[in-house]
């Protein structure tokens, strides 16, 4: 007879996804969010004061803030999103506590979706705040709904809460997470058409776009901007942005490693 021990559940391999691990997950990360006033700030209120901001830069323009303004509403949420959800996830690693975790019965897809559901609820009360501040107080010209360019902006947060998640996994350092915004997000915002139309690209660069789900979320903004009716292109783009984020979310759950380094 084996006298070897029993597996404890969490080497055996990752346990099936549970609503209860997952919520529990969510409201621990929830809590630690709620003692971080620096970070409740930045996720709330940075995205506010930038709009602001911008809308006093073309104070004398008003028809240049409406023709950005809506792109920047998914831009600095997936940004925010992604700088705060990279670090946080860090932070668990260096700290051990990832590794705690993980030595229980919560498996990798628990932890990963806790996190996101966590992360998304403040991304709600994200949108909401820069959405209804920029269609009722700055007076953003929309021709669509409201409540789409907040659809729109609510998975551009979680796009930036997967990719923070994702790139989380390849730092050693709060720094090196940082250092991710330059190869991740530049690019991207670069290339998304905030600063010249895509298509007035060079071919290479247009064709790289077209790959980046940051360009959807910029287009998915800017047809709400000009159309009243939901479009083809319009499901189109949020399709590929909740895609995107849901395939990073996976990816992220793939590369979850027990140990730190």
């Amino acid at each position: 007879m084996s006298t070897h021990a029993p597996t404890p559940p969490a080497a055996k391999g990752a346990s099936p996804l549970t609503a209860a691990r997952t919520l529990a997950t969510a409201a621990r990360v929830l809590r630690q969010l709620t003692h971080d006033p620096r970070t409740i700030a930045l996720l709330l209120l940075i995205p506010v004061v930038m709009i602001t901001l911008l809308r006093y830069v073309f104070d004398g323009a008003p028809q240049t803030f409406d023709a950005i303004g809506a792109s920047l509403l998914g831009i600095f949420p997936l940004i925010t999103m992604f700088l705060v959800t990279s670090i946080a996830t860090l932070r668990e690693r260096t700290s051990g506590t990832l590794e705690r975790l993980l030595a229980m019965p919560l498996g990798k897809g628990d932890l990963i979706a806790g996190y996101a559901l966590a992360f998304g609820a403040v991304a709600i009360v994200q949108s909401l705040l820069a959405t209804g501040l920029s269609v009722w107080a700055l007076g953003l010209d929309v021709t669509g709904s409201p409540w789409l360019l907040l659809l729109v902006a609510l998975l551009d947060a979680l796009l930036g809460t997967a990719l923070g998640l994702f790139v989380s996994a390849f730092a050693a350092s709060e720094f090196q997470a940082v250092q991710f915004m330059p190869a991740v997000i530049f690019p991207q915002l670069l290339l998304c058409g905030l600063f010249v139309a895509r298509d007035r690209m060079a071919p290479a660069l247009e064709a790289i776009s077209d790959v980046l789900p940051m360009s959807y979320a910029v287009d998915g903004m800017n047809e709400v901007l000009h159309h009243t009716a939901v479009t083809g292109n319009f499901v189109r783009d949020i399709a590929i942005v909740a895609g995107c984020a849901l395939l990073v979310l996976a990816l992220g759950a793939a590369t979850l490693r027990r140990r730190t380094a």
